[in-house]
């Protein structure tokens, strides 16, 4: 590949590492199918952004034939190239989305990596605050998981949208659509020792209202805040596949565990549709039982 092809295919690849927070497996396939796809974009001198319907479909039909795929494999096709145009969509970059009038076999939707609380607390406690990133990495990690930030929303994050007396941040989501977050205690505290800290470092004047710096006084980028989590997993003796995705996704996970409602964890993750909220329901079934029968009119 060359050109817009390469660029979008390696913009894409971040997107499903740093932001969908996917597994090295899942990222692998994804990337294995859309680069046949951009291939045969590219073939037909089709920049991916202007590929209609029946580009996608001649793909597909072209890539099935040959492979002979299964039904499940015809899914994550599918959804490797629903993935690169949700992306595109994000970026702004598309308007008319030509995967809104393709269809796939139904296949049980894959579930993120979860950690237990008692492994985001290892995590949190490897960092060594005697090292000169060592409060900032411990903030990364306490706001990850307080507010269930997406690792873009993170890096985005400005002193000036931190209101910790009121206990809550300014969260400015995809699209540009702003969201108020509530933070935890132990977060307010991680900021407030980080931002001591950060006032004796240079910082450039680009990023002089950015919260999270790196070494250069620069803003933080996402693979930075990548490898924050994965080098700390690792010291805390987490083997999971993990990445900043899987701190939003347990954040999450045990709000509903604890009996969160489900259209206030919505709110918090910055979610369009509520369909897309219902993922992190895969709780115990005995506690949806006890909380239908708890509220049931007709108990």
């Amino acid at each position: 590949m060359k050109g817009i092809f390469e660029e979008t295919f390696l913009e894409f690849r971040s997107y499903l590492k740093l932001e969908r927070g996917l597994s090295a497996n899942t990222v692998e396939s994804y990337c294995k199918d859309v680069i046949g796809y951009l291939d045969y974009l590219e073939d037909k001198a089709v920049p991916p952004v202007e590929a209609s319907v029946e580009d996608l479909s001649g793909f597909i039909t072209k890539r099935v034939k040959e492979a002979r795929l299964s039904e499940r494999s015809q899914a994550r096709l599918t959804s490797s190239i629903k993935a690169l145009y949700k992306y595109l969509a994000a970026e702004g970059r598309i308007t008319d989305n030509p995967c809104d009038r393709i269809s796939a076999p139904k296949i049980a939707p894959h579930l993120p990596t979860v950690l237990s609380i008692e492994e985001v607390v290892r995590i949190i406690d490897a960092v060594d605050l005697s090292r000169p990133e060592g409060e900032r990495d411990r903030c990364i990690l306490e706001v990850l998981y307080s507010c269930g930030l997406r690792v873009s929303e993170l890096t985005g994050l400005k002193i000036s949208d931190l209101f910790l007396k009121e206990g809550f941040i300014k969260i400015f989501g995809k699209g540009s659509k702003q969201r108020l977050v509530p933070v935890g205690e132990p977060a307010v505290k991680a900021i407030k020792m980080y931002l001591s800290t950060r006032a004796v470092h240079p910082v450039r004047k680009e990023a002089e209202d950015a919260l999270f710096l790196n070494s250069n006084g620069g803003r933080i980028s996402r693979v930075a805040v990548f490898n924050v989590v994965k080098e700390y997993a690792l010291v805390a003796g987490i083997r999971k596949d993990i990445s900043p995705h899987t701190f939003r996704h347990s954040f999450a996970t045990h709000l509903i565990e604890n009996g969160a409602d489900l259209r206030v964890v919505q709110q918090m993750l910055g979610h369009e549709s509520i369909l897309t909220t219902e993922i992190y329901t895969h709780v115990d079934s005995r506690k949806w039982q006890e909380n239908i029968l708890k509220f049931h009119p007709k108990r």
